[in-house]
């Protein structure tokens, strides 16, 4: 009985590299591994801190519309959004001259409230998500240069009045940049990893991407859970304008869009599905990782940003066949 058990199910290993997950870890051991047998300068500390500067923001966007995904939405506004809050963070710092952390609470609440926003109409007028956040893209890309004149943003740089925002995510210590934003980055992780699987929130969230109507006859609230996932989507968007502005020293006016594809494609290829109903803060984590690896080390291969698009757009059709091969495994 046991042998039938273990030929039906497969080891507890074999189990975990059939999930798109496990296919997502194997993939980023390999992309390692091949990075630093094919360039030494791969093997350098400084390609660890530029990978971690580049991973920040794109991670915090990842796990925030991962919880759309989830319901089988999406959210478009994520890279405009990024350098619009970014910017007026900037403006409520420099030009009406307001702590850095008022900039910083600000900036998180731009995101906010354009994620209730975003949800309430989805929710409430039904329209699609990627018609509704495409709007909310076109909306958001102009209101940054609106607000602040068409001027660039610039947070307070280190050593300057506010330049502790610049230690947020990484610290200078005998000579060396140290990433600790990684420590930010696995303590927001397992928090979150908690309220998608452990929580009520996380429950209805799941729920709406799996079967809405049947929720909805079981008396739960779906509007309000809809807007819930945008909005946690819309804090994430915050906490990655903030991420950002401490990043680079200048923030330009109507730029952005691309960042999205980047954060949403992290979530899909770590095995969220777009067809609503599955997805892990650990997978989006290694989805991001992977884009990450490949945008950081391909240069040190010898190709540049063309190649580095092409082939990101390849490992992303391959992520979105292998759901749709489980999503019509399951159905059938």
């Amino acid at each position: 009985m046991e042998k039938k058990k273990n030929a039906a199910g497969g080891s507890p290993l074999a189990r975990v590299f059939k999930s798109q997950e496990g296919i997502a870890f194997a993939a980023t051991i390999i992309l390692f591994v091949f990075f630093i047998v094919a360039s030494k300068s791969f093997r350098r500390y400084t390609t660890i801190v530029t990978l971690c500067n580049y991973m920040y923001y794109i991670l915090l966007m990842a796990i925030g519309v991962t919880f759309p995904l989830i319901t089988a939405g999406v959210d478009l506004s994520l890279g405009t959004g990024v350098v619009c809050y970014s910017i007026i963070g900037s403006f409520i710092i420099n030009q009406m001259g307001m702590p850095v952390g008022v900039g910083m609470l600000v900036t998180i609440l731009m995101g906010v409230l354009f994620g209730v926003i975003n949800g309430v109409i989805i929710a409430t007028l039904e329209l699609p998500p990627f018609i509704t956040t495409l709007c909310t893209m076109m909306i958001v890309r102009g209101l940054g240069s609106i607000l602040t004149g068409g001027l660039s943003g610039v947070w307070p740089m280190e050593g300057s009045k506010g330049g502790w925002c610049r230690n947020i995510l990484k610290v200078k210590a005998n000579g060396k940049i140290i990433p600790i934003g990684i420590i930010w980055m696995i303590i927001i992780l397992v928090i979150m990893s908690v309220i998608l699987r452990k929580t009520k929130v996380g429950r209805y969230i799941i729920a709406l991407g799996s079967n809405k109507e049947a929720l909805r006859l079981s008396g739960v609230n779906v509007v309000k859970w809809t807007i819930v996932a945008y909005s946690i989507c819309g804090l994430f968007t915050g906490l990655a304008a903030i991420a950002y502005a401490c990043t680079f020293s200048n923030i330009t006016p109507g730029t952005g869009a691309g960042l999205e594809l980047d954060a949403i494609g992290g979530a899909i290829i770590g095995g969220t599905s777009m067809t609503g109903g599955v997805g892990s803060i650990a997978g989006t984590f290694l989805g991001v990782l992977i884009i990450s690896l490949l945008k950081t080390g391909l240069p040190y291969v010898g190709l540049q940003a063309n190649w580095q698009q092409i082939i990101t757009g390849i490992v992303l059709i391959a992520a979105v066949t292998i759901d749709v091969l489980q999503h019509r495994k399951k159905t059938t």
